[in-house]
């Protein structure tokens, strides 16, 4: 006698069929909805329960209640999840405020040689001990269990933001003295009224790097790479500083590269500039708090040069305040950045080359930023 089956076929009206097989094919929909609609496309064209449950890696209850419930409720019925209470939450508030307790501590507080938790040594240190402390249900945490713990804060324990603390006590007072600056020079421009004075923005630019290519760069090529490309080695020649001041008036950049920005590479920069300008002009020189700039050596150096020069310092930490540092990374992009050289020697002779070029076409650079609630 053959085998008669028990459930009733499942007949689906056309724009059923069109959904489940939409839904079949989906690549956004969930996983469970896809394999259910594939389960309900099978049965309805006469695949039997076994089958149905080989070709989807499933068990045949899973597919005999899926059938069921489109059968006795329809298919939207199938393919919905009635929600479930669940199991109670085993890890207790408690247990998580431990956790983060000890994400906000150092791991050399615990005995540890790190300053820093990574996520796989926290939670093997609270494996190790939840039971001791009374938090026995966290004794199998693993990396993904601690994550979804922090993920409900934002403790990441693993990570490190820097900040800056104000150390200058006066630093409101110096920024307003760099600030008036800037307006008195805004001012003059617009009223083309400049004396006989110059102000300088000064900085070092220390730590360039000679660095050579150990093979040659390649060409962009038309339809196969469409920039420069370069070997990952490289051989370092040293470094240099460059010690740099920006005519706050027309642009024009006085540079001096050298091996070492020291007092008496200062006091060659200060003997550039009261050489550049007129003797009978004031140049005032913004600057930050360097111990070159305030040494016996320089000091010594300034008191031959009565009423020629006035220094303007910048707040400590503030050197974000003086405007060579605009210049400077303007050159950081559009020149060494992809800068390569044979020497020491050849790097001095490019840096000196762009500052000729610089000084062909100066750029005023201005500041902007709350300029306009300084009155002078």
């Amino acid at each position: 006698m053959p085998f008669q089956k028990k459930r009733s076929p499942l007949s689906l009206e056309t724009e059923d069929l069109k959904f489940l097989e939409n839904l079949a094919t989906s690549r956004s929909e969930p996983y469970s909805k896809v394999r259910r609609a594939r389960m309900l496309l099978a049965y309805a064209q006469g695949e039997s329960i076994s089958r149905i449950a080989r070709d989807e890696k499933t068990s045949r209850p899973a597919v005999e209640r899926c059938v069921d419930k489109a059968l006795s409720g329809g298919i939207m019925t199938a393919l919905r999840d009635l929600a479930r209470s669940g199991r109670p939450p085993d890890i207790s508030d408690e247990d998580k405020a431990w956790v983060l307790d000890l994400a906000c501590s150092k791991p050399s507080d615990h005995g540890y040689a790190a300053s820093r938790w990574t996520i796989s040594q926290l939670a093997g240190h609270i494996r190790k001990h939840a039971i001791e402390h009374g938090h026995p249900s966290l004794v199998k945490t693993g990396k993904s269990g601690l994550h979804k713990i922090l993920s409900q804060t934002e403790i990441k324990p693993h990570k490190t933001k820097y900040y800056l603390e104000k150390r200058d006590a006066e630093f409101e007072q110096k920024m307003a003295q760099v600030l008036l600056v800037y307006k008195e020079v805004q001012q003059t421009i617009e009223n083309g009224s400049q004396s006989k004075s110059a102000v300088l923005s000064y900085d070092e630019k220390p730590g360039i790097q000679a660095i050579a290519n150990i093979a040659a760069d390649l060409a962009p090529v038309l339809g196969k790479h469409p920039t420069w490309s370069r070997d990952y080695e490289y051989k370092r020649h040293g470094t240099l500083s460059l010690l740099a001041g920006i005519d706050l008036y027309d642009g024009h950049v006085l540079g001096l590269v050298r091996d070492r920005h020291r007092s008496r590479e200062f006091i060659e920069f200060l003997t550039m500039a009261d050489n550049h300008y007129p003797a009978d002009w004031r140049l005032r020189i913004i600057l930050d708090n360097h111990s070159s700039h305030i040494s016996k050596e320089t000091m010594g150096w300034l008191k031959n040069k009565p009423n020629r020069f006035e220094f303007v310092y910048t707040p400590k930490h503030g050197s974000w305040l003086n405007l060579i540092e605009m210049f400077f990374s303007k050159m950081t992009r559009a020149f060494l950045r992809s800068l390569r050289v044979t020497s020491k020697k050849e790097l001095k002779e490019r840096i000196e080359k762009y500052l000729e070029e610089v000084n062909t076409a100066p750029v005023v650079f201005k500041w902007t930023y709350k300029l306009d609630e300084v009155t002078v």
